[in-house]
């Protein structure tokens, strides 16, 4: 007996009185209730009507071999039997998964049950605790006329948050929503880099746009688009190409793990103009042109996004001239006939003399379209070159 008593005493055994908070092991339940094992030689049973603040998805999250928390109601009988209620110990299950929380600086889950001008009222298992506005994931400047409606919509939604301040002799329980999605966010990251390779094929989100480019999500990271690779074509400013919340297709060009840090692009998912510039234009073909810059020896013009051709001196007019700011100027728009194209060396040799004695006229924009008979008129080949 007096082993018994002692291996009792060794395991922690003793007499469970009013109010006290006590951790069991689920053995049944049914319509009646949960009954509760306590330890030895001690059972509690937990009404259904002592259980009212567990919504049906906590229920139904529970079995048997679950550890619960109660609070006495009714001390021991003879039989070794207790009263129990959930709901009265449902303060004391917040409190300790704050301190969880604190411990392990791990997030948890709290649901949204009023607002302040100083940010958000929340619940954690009957603990009310507080997310200022500065912690919220969603950023509201307490001066913003429309703070109020926005706090108003986040009544009754759940949040994970992590616990910044906790003090139970206080009451006092500061969470953040911000710090949990920036870690949440961190994980993501990681993930992601360490599945990402250079010349993958991404869909992003754009997020934001700036003077040197734009910043596209793409699942749980951010990479950077710079305007020299927004298009094939000169782009001024980023918001040209693309705006905040456009979906986009990118291209991986660079994936620094150190840094952290992904380069992405749009223009590489089409096919680079001089790849296909045989497609569009031919030898002897006139074309509308945009002098672009004046050297001495020449002209360079655009006839299209980034295909630029040289017009040299000799090509600009039919009598002799020392530079070809006696011709043309910067920002002109003139026919020029095709003389040479060279796509795997990106030139291309063009003629404004030529263009103007097949009849072309000055400053008349022509489209890229069947090249030009000597006459002027258009050739009869039976199929377009667009």
């Amino acid at each position: 007996m007096q082993k018994l008593l002692e291996q009792e005493k060794g395991q922690g055994y003793k007499s469970l009185r009013r109010g006290d908070v006590t951790e069991g092991i689920v053995m049944r339940m049914d319509k009646d209730g949960i009954l509760v094992s306590l330890g030895l030689k001690s059972e509690g049973l937990v009404p259904a009507q002592e259980m009212r603040t567990l919504s049906p998805q906590a229920l139904g999250r529970m079995h048997v071999g679950d550890r619960v928390l109660a609070t006495v109601i009714r001390g021991e009988n003879e039989f070794g039997e207790v009263l129990l209620s959930v709901d009265q110990a449902r303060s004391e299950v917040g409190w300790r998964l704050l301190e969880k929380g604190l411990e392990s600086a791990e997030a948890i889950e709290v649901e949204v049950t009023g607002n302040n001008k100083g940010g958000l009222l929340v619940d954690v298992e009957g603990v009310q605790g507080f997310i200022p506005l500065s912690q919220m994931g969603l950023m509201i400047r307490a001066d913003d006329p429309q703070a109020q409606e926005k706090l108003d919509s986040l009544t009754g939604q759940s949040m994970r948050c992590k616990v910044i301040e906790l003090n139970r002799r206080r009451n006092r329980v500061i969470l953040s929503e911000r710090a949990a999605l920036q870690e949440k966010r961190a994980q993501q990251k990681e993930l992601l880099l360490a599945g990402l390779k250079e010349g993958d094929v991404r869909h992003g989100r754009v997020t934001g746009v700036t003077t040197f480019g734009a910043f596209v999500d793409i699942g749980g990271a951010e990479g950077l688009v710079h305007i020299s690779e927004m298009s094939w074509e000169q782009v001024a400013t980023a918001d040209q190409v693309v705006k905040v919340g456009d979906d986009v297709e990118v291209y991986v060009l660079k994936v620094d793990a150190e840094t952290k840090k992904i380069a992405l692009s749009l223009r590489r998912l089409k096919p680079e103009p001089w790849q296909t510039v045989t497609d569009r234009y031919q030898v002897g073909q006139i074309v509308s042109g945009i002098i672009t810059k004046l050297t001495t020896f020449g002209a360079f013009a655009r006839i299209e996004g980034s295909v630029e051709g040289l017009v040299h001196i000799s090509e600009l007019s039919d009598r002799p001239i020392r530079h070809p700011k006696e011709v043309v100027k910067e920002g002109d728009t003139v026919p020029l006939k095709v003389l040479r194209i060279e796509p795997e060396r990106h030139r291309l040799g063009l003629s404004l003399r030529q263009a103007l004695e097949a009849g072309a006229e000055p400053g008349l924009s022509v489209s890229a379209g069947a090249p030009q008979s000597a006459g002027g008129e258009a050739a009869t080949t039976g199929e377009e070159h667009g």
